[in-house]
């Protein structure tokens, strides 16, 4: 099965994969060209591997077209660095092409050394369908599964202020967002709807006064606890945390007024929202600030952020 469709790597290839396993890059894309497995694209470390994971991987994947990632992570074993392996082979992408790819991946993970792969992931949808997304859309950036009826369902009644709250999760092997429960939820029981052994994806409404006036709005907290979580799981969540929020803002409307990262529930205290969703920095540097440019807030900090603007070159 290994050398089945007779396409090895490039002496150039494998010259980069001597200097990845040394720890020289974060990530390599490699496709196959000219019945070759060659580098389309590579990428060195900036932060961590959670950091560096949405802008780096992301953005190389095409709709149309499979291919393989080696991302490294920032652990070790008695070879060296760590590897996830990922094969990329959307649905849309020619039936010959995903044939091919399929039957050099285990080449591939010889030629590279399977003794570095810690976990693989497969991936086969780019674009979500199921509530009328346009599949030509190219700014979204993301693995999206498919939202189960009942989710979609709930997020609407939560929208219509029917329900409080909305906890989704991922169906690991049936790769979909399905609902995990929309409990009645205070403000003080939200520390509790956080698992503490695996992620999830919380749209709370947010009932509170600010300046005076009474507000209900609608706050998301991706909660990811720490490295409890199995690593495909991190990748996952992270991966399709983008596309599930421009499905829930663009498609079904719902305006959404913070998104929050936690690795802990015992985070959510009143204090913590109201300042999330309030900041108190903007009053703070009111009388140091420059001139005013157009209208409009500046400085939130988001702590969720779609694929980087600008894109490490290749090396």
């Amino acid at each position: 099965m290994s050398h089945q469709t007779g396409i090895q790597a490039s002496g150039s290839v494998k010259d980069t994969f001597v200097g990845a396993r040394n720890g020289q890059y974060r990530l390599l894309k490699i496709v196959i060209d000219n019945e070759q497995l060659v580098v389309g694209s590579s990428r060195r470390p900036v932060g961590s591997w959670e950091k560096d994971y949405d802008s780096f991987v992301l953005p190389l994947l095409e709709d149309k077209q499979p291919c393989y990632i080696l991302y490294r992570l920032d652990s070790q074993n008695a070879q060296g660095y760590e590897w996830i392996f990922i094969a990329w082979s959307p649905d849309h992408s020619p039936v010959r092409q995903k044939m091919l790819y399929a039957a050099t991946r285990a080449t591939l993970k010889k030629e590279f050394g399977g003794g570095h792969i810690k976990d693989e992931v497969f991936g086969t949808v780019q674009v979500q369908t199921d509530v009328g997304i346009d599949t030509k859309h190219q700014t979204l950036q993301g693995v999206a599964f498919p939202i189960a009826k009942e989710a979609i369902q709930a997020l609407e009644k939560l929208k219509n202020k029917k329900l409080n709250y909305v906890q989704l999760q991922i169906d690991m092997k049936n790769e979909t967002i399905i609902l995990a429960n929309t409990l009645h939820t205070e403000l003080k029981d939200l520390p509790k709807r956080i698992p503490k052994d695996a992620a999830r994806y919380h749209f709370f409404l947010y009932k509170h006064t600010h300046e005076g006036d009474y507000l209900e709005s609608i706050v998301f907290i991706y909660s990811m606890p720490g490295y409890t979580c199995s690593i495909r799981e991190r990748m996952l969540y992270s991966s399709c945390k983008s596309p599930l929020l421009e499905i829930v803002e663009t498609q079904l409307w719902m305006q959404i007024i913070r998104k929050i990262e936690i690795d802990n529930g015992d985070e959510l205290t009143a204090d913590f929202l109201y300042e999330e969703v309030h900041p108190k920095q903007h009053a703070h540097k009111q009388s140091f600030a420059k001139p005013k440019g157009p209208a409009g807030k500046r400085g939130i900090r988001r702590l969720i952020r779609g694929p980087a603007e600008t894109e490490t070159p290749s090396d």
